[in-house]
């Protein structure tokens, strides 16, 4: 922010340091008399104004420190210690600048996301030229230019080169993942809006609007947590009352045993408690720049708080501990009286694969694309139903059919069977016209750095862990004897997980999951994480903290950075009190005059906000632990992209 502009933001600052000036001049010009006529009329304006907003605070119940302002500009006028008065003034009304200025410095990649977001994008005509269109206006299937070191506008594929040959770029993707390094893309591949490109022009076919893209919803929710207030006024605030009383105390018995009323003046004047009011909230926005650093959207102060607070984490499975891209192992039919198939295999896939269009499940994507690999062509329902957690009911070439778990099967079927299953496969039931038609089984791989992620929330001291799932119970053992889990709870509805997550100790209690089924008991969590990578949109926007890449340490990460974060915020409170009943004490022998005083305290004031600002750096323990995270997480992401691709 420029001078002007921080002026024009703070006018009070402005007022007072140009009292302060005043002041001076006319006691170098020898006019002591009216110095201190001038420096009163303002220290009164002052303390009427911020008395009036302590009065409203107290009459809504809340006790702050600025009693012990309004108290220390009171004391050094009616004692003529002007000078002192009008220093602690302009620490107060400077306060909120200095806050402003260390906020600006720790929301830094924060506003770094919001400033880089593209404006225009690049259309190409029908006879290849390019023209800028508004954002906007972009719709699916365009064909965009992408220029080099230019901002991709919207998700998309990477298209041919001018010749019709495959292509290979190098894209920045730092922005959204936290990976320092550029990554290679070839034709076909999805690149993400949002990510930088490198050093040649490429073409990208969009493959949604700017609305709808992944760069848009993370500046939505970077919009939400930029601008949310952190609340550590309130941890501030829990220190008010004995910090005041301590004030009181040594300025009172100053004053008794010299006999001196100046005496109090001069404790209380380096009583006053901007670092309470300042280092904490300032701790806090830095925490939540370098979460975002780090791929991960804190939406608020109180999250990355609560985030160094939690003691119970809960998992969602598919999609969260395993990739969420579950292959199709086996289509197994049913078997009819006369011992012959119900239907074949083709047949059978063809018409699941059919049904599942109208699934959100990430189970059906994975039935749907075997189906379209092998060949067999989808059809289109005349009715369609999905019954959330439960599967799917549909009209298929005027057969009822209908997929989903086996007691949502078993009600609507006749000759059901229960499938035999291996540890970690599941199994999608179908019926066709009110026969059970067969059964196919499907599973979902571990994520490869899952088993690390939970190792290290272990080690950061969240020691209750579970995995809470609507998938069979065997499955879920299975995956929770692979990551070291002991309490599983499989085979949920979405208000079962709520039940849970509410009644589960010790708190606080962080959930962390991926699909709209999730967004119920993310809400109700004290801490709701959404893998927003490939999550749903609902998911994200129930949740407190968003992973704005498909790694599942980020959740580790979340944690080690709000219990850092709320570590050097206490610290910095501490070091600010700690100071100031030094130099209380110092004062009350009549050391340290009022001036003087008033000066240190401003020193005092910019120790605690220094200190603060240690909450955008990582300490050397996170730096060890986040690198051995990250060489998990280049194998899972290995993995995801094969999966992709097979």
């Amino acid at each position: 922010m420029r001078t002007w502009e921080l002026a024009k933001a703070h006018p009070w600052v402005v007022a007072t340091l140009a009292a302060l000036a005043g002041t001076l001049a006319l006691e170098l010009f020898g006019a002591p008399d009216a110095a201190q006529w001038l420096a009163s009329v303002f220290g009164a304006v002052v303390l009427v104004k911020v008395s009036i907003g302590m009065v409203k605070d107290l009459l809504h119940g809340h006790w702050g420190i600025d009693i012990l302002a309004v108290t220390a500009i009171a004391s050094t006028l009616l004692v003529g210690e002007y000078l002192a008065a009008l220093v602690v003034c302009l620490m107060l009304t400077g306060g909120e600048a200095l806050e402003d200025y260390a906020a600006g410095r720790a929301k830094r990649s924060l506003s770094a996301l919001l400033e880089r977001a593209p404006q225009v994008a690049h259309l190409l005509l029908p006879d290849g030229t390019p023209r800028d269109v508004a954002m906007e206006s972009i719709s699916v299937g365009d064909r965009l230019l992408v220029r080099p070191a230019e901002v991709v506008p919207v998700d998309g594929i990477l298209s041919t080169d001018s010749d019709g040959r495959a292509i290979e770029a190098g894209f920045d993707e730092s922005s959204l993942t936290g990976e320092p390094l550029p990554v290679s893309r070839r034709t076909g591949d999805e690149i993400l809006s949002g990510v930088l490109n490198g050093q040649r022009a490429v073409v990208l076919e969009a493959t949604a609007t700017a609305q709808d893209s992944q760069y848009s919803r993370i500046l939505s929710l970077v919009r939400e947590a930029s601008e949310s207030r952190a609340p550590m006024v309130r941890l501030a605030d829990r220190y008010a009352v004995p910090f005041t009383i301590v004030a009181y105390l040594i300025g009172g018995l100053a004053w008794w045993l010299s006999g001196d009323p100046v005496r109090f003046a001069e404790v209380l004047v380096v009583a006053t408690p901007c670092p309470l009011l300042i280092a904490a909230p300032v701790a806090f926005l830095a925490g939540m720049s370098r979460a975002a650093k780090n791929g991960v959207i804190v939406k608020s102060g109180g999250t990355i708080e609560t985030l160094g607070r939690v003691r119970t984490a809960a998992f969602d499975k598919t999609g969260t501990l395993t990739y969420g891209r579950p292959e199709l192992l086996e289509v197994r039919p049913a078997r009819g009286a006369d011992g012959r198939p119900v239907l074949d295999e083709d047949e059978l896939l063809r018409i699941t694969g059919s049904a599942e269009q109208y699934s959100g499940h990430v189970l059906a994507d994975s039935i749907r694309e075997a189906a379209e690999a092998r060949g067999l062509r989808l059809v289109p329902a005349t009715e369609a139903r999905e019954i959330a957690t439960h599967g799917v009911t549909a009209v298929l070439e005027g057969r009822e059919v209908v997929v989903g778990k086996g007691s949502f099967v078993r009600d609507h079927t006749t000759g059901f069977e229960v499938a035999d299953l291996e540890p970690g496969e599941s199994a999608v039931y179908v019926g066709v016209d009110g026969v059970f038609a067969g059964v196919l089984l499907i599973s979902d791989r571990l994520r490869a750095n899952a088993r690390a992620t939970l190792d290290e929330l272990d080690r950061l001291g969240v020691r209750q862990r579970m995995i809470l799932t609507g998938d069979a119970a065997l499955t879920a053992s299975h995956i929770a004897a692979q990551v070291g889990v002991t309490r599983v709870e499989a085979e949920l509805l979405p208000e079962d997980k709520v039940r849970i997550v509410r009644d589960a100790e010790p708190g606080p209690v962080m959930m962390v999951g991926d699909g709209v089924n999730d967004a119920p008991v993310l809400a109700v969590a004290d801490v709701g994480v959404a893998m927003g990578a490939r999550g749903s949109t609902a998911a994200s926007q129930s949740a407190d903290v968003v992973i704005v890449r498909d790694d599942i340490s980020r959740a580790a990460v979340a944690v080690s950075v709000g219990q850092r974060t709320l570590r050097v915020a206490k610290e910095s409170i501490w070091v600010g009190i700690a100071l100031s009943v030094v130099l209380m004490l110092v004062a009350a022998f009549g050391v340290i005059p009022a001036i003087v005083g008033a000066l240190l305290q401003e020193v005092v004031d910019l120790v605690a906000i220094a200190n603060a600002l240690r909450a955008t750096r990582a300490g050397r323990d996170e730096l060890r632990d986040f690198a051995a995270l990250h060489d998990h997480s280049d194998e899972a992401h290995a993995e995801a992209r094969a999966l992709a691709t097979a």
